[in-house]
């Protein structure tokens, strides 16, 4: 990412919000052209640290400063009473970015009023290390500007996907905003298992780990589909192939994996309204 001349407010400098923040300045966005909204101390500290300016609440940023970016990275249950201070943003053209779990375009449309461009994110945790991926959708006022910077602001922790219809959100959340979790839960379960093998708890604990994040980058890196690779590890009569027989068999992880999805896509509609 190129430096760039527009400002831009984060509202929010949470995990998800510090992990934007780094990104951004590691990727040449230019601290004074960066301000923060963040109550809690810590994370404010943490942010000072690099160099932008930060305040308790909108009414301590810096005198002037007028963002042509809103990032909302607040906790969903915030947004109801911190949102609506930043309405004046929306009235003199500033873009609205939200990254808040669970909360429409149309919400934001209705705290910001009918001249709000507003942009809905669904990043994932992997952006911490510059390997998220985030989908967006956006309403029909967002202008090319605003998309464009959007795309800068979120291509600094990963890749960038956009959807024209925004009910694909739930299954976004569902699928990569949860799956970290789900890998996660692998490497636990590989563990476990391999303890109720025999092996060592602590030798069980790296093998889950380094097979679970080694694997991940090989398919970060390869060409071949998961399907290959699944097929290049496998030999037939081999020892992979009697663990498969147990995973693919037809109550095994595709139809769990598969309930589990929807279990999430339906919270996701809930927690949406």
């Amino acid at each position: 990412m190129k430096a760039s001349p527009f400002r831009v407010l984060l509202v929010g400098c949470g995990k998800m919000g510090s992990a934007l923040l780094a990104g951004w300045i590691e990727r040449g966005l230019k601290p004074e052209s960066i301000a923060v909204v963040e109550p809690e101390a810590a994370n404010a500290e943490a942010a000072r640290r690099l160099g932008v300016a930060v305040a308790a609440d909108i009414g301590r940023i810096p005198q002037g400063f007028a963002p042509e970016m809103v990032v909302i990275a607040l906790k969903p249950q915030s947004t109801d009473t911190g949102v609506p201070a930043y309405r004046p943003f929306a009235e003199q053209g500033a873009a609205f970015l939200s990254i808040a779990a669970g909360r429409p375009i149309a919400y934001f449309e209705r705290l910001l009023g009918p001249r709000a461009q507003v942009l809905r994110a669904m990043p994932n945790t992997p952006a911490a290390v510059h390997r998220g991926i985030t989908v967006v959708t956006a309403n029909a006022r967002a202008d090319a500007s605003a998309r464009a910077r959007t795309e800068t602001l979120l291509g600094a922790v990963g890749t960038v996907e956009w959807v024209d219809d925004e009910s694909l959100i739930d299954a976004v959340t569902a699928v990569s905003g949860s799956g970290p979790a789900y890998v996660f839960l692998l490497a636990e379960c590989l563990a476990e298992a391999g303890r109720a093998s025999g092996l060592p708890a602590p030798l069980a604990d790296r093998l889950a780990r380094a097979t679970v994040s080694g694997s991940g980058e090989l398919l970060h890196r390869a060409s071949e589909s998961p399907e290959t690779l699944r097929q290049n590890v496998t030999s037939p009569g081999g020892t992979t192939a009697a663990a498969l027989g147990v995973l693919m068999a037809e109550d095994g992880l595709k139809p769990l994996l598969i309930r589990a999805v929807a279990a999430a896509t339906r919270r996701s509609r809930e927690l949406a309204g």
